[in-house]
């Protein structure tokens, strides 16, 4: 007779019904499938977090170079032959300036001065604090930016004036111009307080004295010890092969030319191999959390013996019961993966915040993030998965 018992087929599950039943035991246990998905999130919110504070922080590097430019070169004395301290000529800022493609060059020269809070203070406690005489025109070159007060102008430069650096304000405990502060045992009055200068680090921690007011009070000799060059960006490396012989033609050997945006370039290739650490370990906690996923799905599969055994005397199949098992692992997996995603998206934020940087945080890691748990979730499910399709529904059905 057709239509028969032996020609049913048995019936399949829909999408929708596939992912209900596999929803069902995780809400059946939420305690358990929370603590599983903490796992998996911690891992993922490591990665993603580790990610995101690492574009953010080369983010706002390259914010910054952007603004000061890559096109700044320095130039400074080196050693003889005999091991001895060279000076620049007075005149090697102006014969820079003549270089073609190069668009501005200033400098500044070391002072052999202390600076000090008053005239209280003990001679032995300097701070660290080096005092140079600066050119008018430091600022364009530089691309120095002032926190409060002026910088030095035509008046000033020949009187008892400072600039002080970022550092330099933090340690003497001067927050306003017009404060004064001992200098080369003469009263100076502070004009102005510098921004940080990333690209010349050495003026945070320096007081910048006018270059005549340096030759006139402190003994200045006029020689710079270091000379700033600003060039066409598609001439730096032909600026940078005239630059030593235009300062010191005699000796170009004793000059030191460098580029200071390539410690910063530096630095980033330095966080990028620490990144690789990070994204390391975060690797490791999300495998863990791929371990417990696991060991969760083992034992829902012990607890859950008999319900497998009456599916499967319902009609289930035993692809069904596989898929069922599978679902609920992916699903607690993703929960984690989501969960962790949101996490690194908030720490990065908070860091970036904290740090005054842009928030970046990759399309490609966030999608990377769920992609992976799913993939862990896939992996840590298919033992138990397959392994509750292989229980006989007597031997289910008659599990205590």
């Amino acid at each position: 007779m057709k239509g028969g018992a032996s020609d049913e087929v048995p019936s399949r599950l829909r999408p929708r019904d596939v992912l209900r039943v596999g929803a069902a035991g995780l809400r059946a246990r939420p305690l358990r499938v929370v603590l599983s998905a903490l796992g998996i999130a911690i891992g993922i919110a490591a990665m993603v977090g580790v990610v995101g504070i690492s574009t953010s922080s080369r983010a706002q590097l390259q914010a910054t170079l952007d603004r000061l430019g890559t096109n700044l070169l320095t130039a400074a004395p080196g050693k003889d032959l005999f091991g001895d301290d060279t000076k620049l000529p007075t005149a090697a800022v102006g014969m820079i300036s003549r270089v073609p493609h190069v668009e501005s060059a200033s400098a500044t020269g070391t002072v052999d001065a202390k600076v000090y809070r008053n005239d209280r203070i003990p001679a032995l406690e300097s701070g660290g604090i080096s005092v140079l005489a600066a050119r008018l025109d430091l600022p364009r070159t530089v691309g120095l930016e002032l926190a409060a007060g002026s910088w030095l102008n035509a008046g000033t430069a020949r009187y008892p004036a400072v600039v002080l650096g970022s550092g330099t304000a933090s340690r003497l405990g001067v927050v306003t111009p017009g404060t004064q502060i001992w200098l080369g045992e003469q009263w100076f009055t502070v004009v102005g307080i510098l921004k940080p200068v990333p690209l010349a680090a050495e003026l945070d921690s320096a007081a910048l004295v006018g270059w005549e007011a340096a030759a006139d009070r402190l003994g200045f000799d006029g020689h710079p010890s270091t000379i700033y060059t600003r060039a066409e960006k598609a001439y730096v490396g032909r600026v940078r092969e005239l630059l030593a012989a235009t300062a010191n033609p005699e000796s170009p050997n004793e000059i030191e030319v460098s580029r200071p945006s390539d410690a910063l370039a530096a630095q980033n290739a330095a966080d990028k191999t620490f990144t690789g650490l990070l994204l390391g370990l975060g690797g490791v906690a999300l495998l863990v959390g791929g371990v417990g996923v696991a060991n969760t799905m083992v034992i829902s599969v012990l607890e859950r013996r008999a319900e497998i055994g009456l599916r499967r005397s319902l009609g289930a199949t035993r692809g069904q019961i596989r898929l069922q098992f599978l679902t609920e692992s992916q699903l607690l997996a993703a929960l984690g993966g989501v969960g962790g995603v949101a996490i690194g998206i908030v720490v990065t934020a908070a860091f970036a915040a904290s740090q005054d940087w842009p928030t970046v945080v990759p399309l490609w890691a966030m999608a990377g993030g769920v992609v992976a748990t799913l993939f862990i979730g896939g992996v840590a499910g298919l033992y138990p998965a397959i392994r509750a399709a292989r229980l006989a529904p007597t031997e289910a059905l008659g599990a205590p």
